[in-house]
């Protein structure tokens, strides 16, 4: 064993405690480090080391009463975590964007992709003590499929053919056609393992198989859970309990966190967050990854049926001040595609839109028009600052012709009076790891998530080639395809990629790489961070 990979053994033997401070020293002494090297090494490690046990409060901006436990539903960022928490599923996506086994401990794939063994991990237990088998698998997975489904997460699993039970630890899933993300698909918050009862999943009683079980919850209020004894892995899960709180007010929730009244808060105002920085009392962090706002027009309805409307819009977008005012610098630009420069298969070639004129008019002139008066429904609690990005926006426009009323809607009910409703709204999405489960989910034809319920047969026959295809250079090619459509016909202004950038008190620990996937460490900040003593 070569000195570096006997340094990380060691590293990952403290951590795990399975030896203690004095054998690390000693061990790594040997490899002609300095004492004083060593020592400095073993703080920083055991700094990171998770401890177990304490109570911990998160303050969430988001959260409503008509909010529900059916995993086909799980939305926004007070669901999510909550989800990802108390549920268990098959695979699961690490800090690195990485998808690892979880609730299944192995797959194997057919050479087409198109067919999936995926063996349960022995032991594995719902909440209630009773041991997860293929047949609740089934059932679970059965609850996103079919036409009477409600799930969010339908198009995801809209792909398979036959799912069966091989025994009782393996699950067969016989697809359409190959899917070579089909691991990470099944990583998607919705897709929680449950219990089956007569061949149907169990969300009512709300019995899990994740970290934590659920204790109490009082939709658009809050939630407390407790600590999974008998979890599979002890490597998460390390707070007795946690408490969510549904904190929708960003001052409110900013002075909880100052005050000592919750321990976390997401969605930090990025205008005082340097201020907010020099607080010995608070962590502030920012994580850049897939978080995009968004500015979906409904394409169902004048005026924003015309695509020649929607180009004059997302030419009249100064996205630079946006970056520089909404986020201050904790983002970047975005080009009305859901697709993050650091993804796989980004497309950086195309011609990236800026705010000019000349073009929004050229485009009104195609529609027929020489000015244009649209309204824009905006709330803060779509993200922060978007009132004030809908205003940026309005004066943007102005000097392309292009008149638009700003509506500031309230924040109670936002995602279920405004969004999806109103012609044209403020948004904003956590993105995902991979780039067909983003384009599946919110931009294919018909699905529930479609938020400016756009249709393009070009991009639906790309979305299923590309997600068949193992050739990684011809998926590079489809998928840039694809971000140019939406880009350039979608319905969807996309400005600005924002960074996640959240606050913790001294109290919480947390890792040195936290996910990007989602809010909150991948949100799931619950199962990885712990409690300092």
């Amino acid at each position: 064993m070569d000195k570096q990979t006997y340094l990380r053994v060691m590293e990952h033997r403290l951590m795990s405690r399975s030896i203690d401070r004095r054998q690390f020293m000693r061990g790594v002494l040997t490899t002609g480090l300095t004492v004083a090297a060593a020592s400095t090494w073993a703080d920083r490690v055991e700094a990171a080391t998770p401890k177990k046990g304490g109570v911990l409060t998160a303050g969430l901006g988001h959260g409503a009463t008509s909010d529900t436990l059916d995993p086909g539903l799980l939305a926004a960022g007070f669901l999510i975590p909550l989800g990802i928490a108390m549920n268990g599923y098959l695979t699961e996506i690490d800090a690195n964007n990485t998808v690892q086994p979880s609730l299944a401990e192995s797959w194997e794939v057919s050479g087409d992709a198109a067919v999936w063994r995926f063996k349960l991990r022995q032991g594995a237990e719902f909440h209630n003590g009773k041991t997860i088998t293929a047949d609740d698998v089934v059932a679970s997975v059965n609850h996103h499929r079919g036409d009477k489904t409600t799930s969010a997460a339908a198009p995801l699993m809209a792909g398979i053919k036959d799912i069966r039970v091989d025994g009782s630890d393996v699950v067969v899933f016989e697809l359409e056609a190959g899917n070579a993300d089909f691991p990470a698909a099944l990583s998607d918050y919705h897709i929680a393992i449950m219990p089956a009862v007569d061949g149907k999943m169990d969300w009512q009683s709300g019995i899990g198989a994740g970290a934590y079980r659920l204790d109490e919850f009082d939709p658009g209020v809050a939630a407390k859970l407790s600590r999974h004894a008998n979890y599979w892995t002890d490597a998460a899960g390390h707070v007795d309990e946690w408490r969510l709180l549904v904190l929708l007010d960003t001052n409110a929730r900013m002075t909880a966190a100052l005050t000592g009244d919750v321990d976390v808060a997401d969605k930090i105002d990025v205008k005082t967050a340097g201020r907010l920085a020099g607080n010995p009392n608070l962590n502030v962090h920012s994580v850049a990854g897939t978080q995009h706002y968004s500015f979906p027009m409904l394409t169902d309805r004048a005026p924003f049926n015309d695509n020649n409307i929607r180009q004059a819009i997302k030419w009249a977008i100064d996205r630079d001040e946006l970056v520089e005012k909404i986020l201050f610098g904790y983002g970047s630009v975005g080009n009305d595609h859901p697709i993050g420069s650091g993804q796989t298969y980004f497309n950086a070639d195309l011609e990236q839109k800026t705010l000019d004129p000349d073009k929004a008019k050229f485009f009104l002139k195609q529609a027929g028009l020489d000015s244009l008066d649209v309204e824009l429904s905006a709330s803060d609690a779509a993200f922060p600052g978007a009132i004030d990005a809908a205003l940026l926006i309005q004066n943007s426009a102005a000097k392309c012709g292009i008149n638009v009323k700003v509506v500031r809607e309230p924040n109670d009910g936002y995602w279920s009076d405004v969004w999806l409703k109103k012609p044209w709204c403020a948004s904003y999405w956590a993105g995902r790891p991979v780039e067909d489960l983003m384009f599946s989910l919110a931009f294919k034809s018909g699905v529930s998530w479609n938020e400016s319920l756009w249709s393009h047969e070009k991009f639906d026959s790309l979305l299923v080639e590309a997600r068949a295809e193992l050739d990684p250079e011809k998926r590079r090619g489809m998928y840039g395809e694809m971000q140019d459509i939406v880009s350039n016909e979608g319905g969807v202004a996309i400005p600005m990629f924002a960074s996640y950038v959240f606050a913790t008190r001294p109290s919480v620990g947390t890792p040195e790489v936290m996910g990007s996937n989602l809010d909150l460490d991948g949100s799931s900040f619950m199962q990885r961070w712990w409690k300092e003593s």
